[in-house]
């Protein structure tokens, strides 16, 4: 049978343009078809005319999707390379100087902070101690321990009545040391026991503080020890107000001597520190044992003590007018 009559044209005549049959022909095999209510076929399809519309329409969906997905990728290259140039420009852009305009607002404003200057004062006064610390005590010997003990503390009853009788209540007594120890030779055979007991006294009256001590060692006998004497001042407000008040002039003094140099004035404080030092106290050392006194009253000075304070303090300065 002659082709062109299968095809339902004159033998020799040219598909028009119109001719559906004959570009489908043209076209080879078709591609699959993506039917949602059945599986994929593949070749050509003789469904008709809905079938090929449907056909369009998925192309369409495909080539629509290819598209938009080219395009974000387009979108995301173009975004790279315009965020590379933006940083690559950023030391020349507005927002740069912005940034740089502000630090250098914050530089000028520190550098324009007012102008301070630091001075420390001292002031120092003295003081009469009126209370005195000494530790005296009782050191024994016996054969036993016991009997090196019992007669200890006899002679340090002693010694807390004639204490007491001197005007130091017992208050102003306290224990600071209490020891019981063996003694040996040296093959270290025990040949005695000691016993040792010292009080720590506080006398506030110190114009009985010679008579005190020399009653004290006179009752208790040559086992009597003294270890030493300490003097102080027991109310310090006063002499500390006044030390204080010369050290606050003494740092305004040397303040406005240096602000006057420089062509300021003082302003405002701003800060203030004190420091305060009681000065050392004076210790009068007697020998760790004492021989009975012959009546008299023991010669003690109390002497005089220096009381310091210092402060260093923080002025503004501004300029003169």
């Amino acid at each position: 049978m002659n082709e062109d009559r299968v095809n339902d044209r004159e033998p020799g005549a040219l598909p028009g343009p119109g001719d559906s049959a004959q570009a489908a022909a043209n076209a080879g095999p078709q591609p699959t078809v993506v039917d949602a209510n059945g599986p994929c076929t593949a070749g050509p399809s003789t469904a008709g005319p809905s079938a090929a519309n449907a056909r369009r329409k998925l192309g369409q969906s495909f080539t629509t999707r290819a598209v938009g997905i080219a395009g974000v990728a387009a979108l995301v290259v173009v975004g790279s390379i315009v965020g590379s140039a933006v940083l690559s420009s950023a030391g020349s852009s507005p927002r740069s100087a912005n940034i740089r305009t502000v630090l250098t607002a914050s530089h000028d404003a520190s550098a324009t902070s007012p102008a301070t200057i630091t001075v420390t004062g001292s002031g120092e006064v003295e003081g009469t101690p009126d209370t005195a610390t000494f530790d005296i005590g009782v050191s024994t010997t016996a054969h036993t321990a016991v009997e090196a003990l019992e007669e200890n503390n006899a002679q340090v009853a002693t010694l807390e009545q004639s204490l007491e009788q001197s005007g130091v209540q017992l208050k102003d007594m306290q224990t600071s040391y209490l020891n019981l120890s063996a003694n040996t030779n040296s093959r270290g055979k025990v040949r005695s026991f000691s016993a040792d007991d010292e009080l720590t006294v506080t006398m506030n009256d110190l114009s009985n503080l010679g008579q005190a001590l020399d009653a004290a060692v006179t009752a208790t006998g040559n086992g009597v020890t003294l270890d030493g004497i300490s003097f102080s001042i027991s109310n310090k407000s006063a002499l500390l107000a006044a030390a204080r008040a010369q050290a606050m002039q003494a740092a305004n003094t040397e303040a406005t001597q240096v602000a006057a140099g420089g062509g300021l004035t003082l302003g405002p404080i701003v800060s203030i520190t004190d420091q305060e030092n009681a000065g050392q106290y004076v210790y009068y050392n007697v020998n760790a044992a004492v021989p009975v006194a012959t009546g008299t009253a023991v010669p003690v000075q109390p002497g005089q003590q220096q009381i310091s304070v210092q402060v260093t303090v923080v002025y503004q300065l501004v300029a003169s007018s």
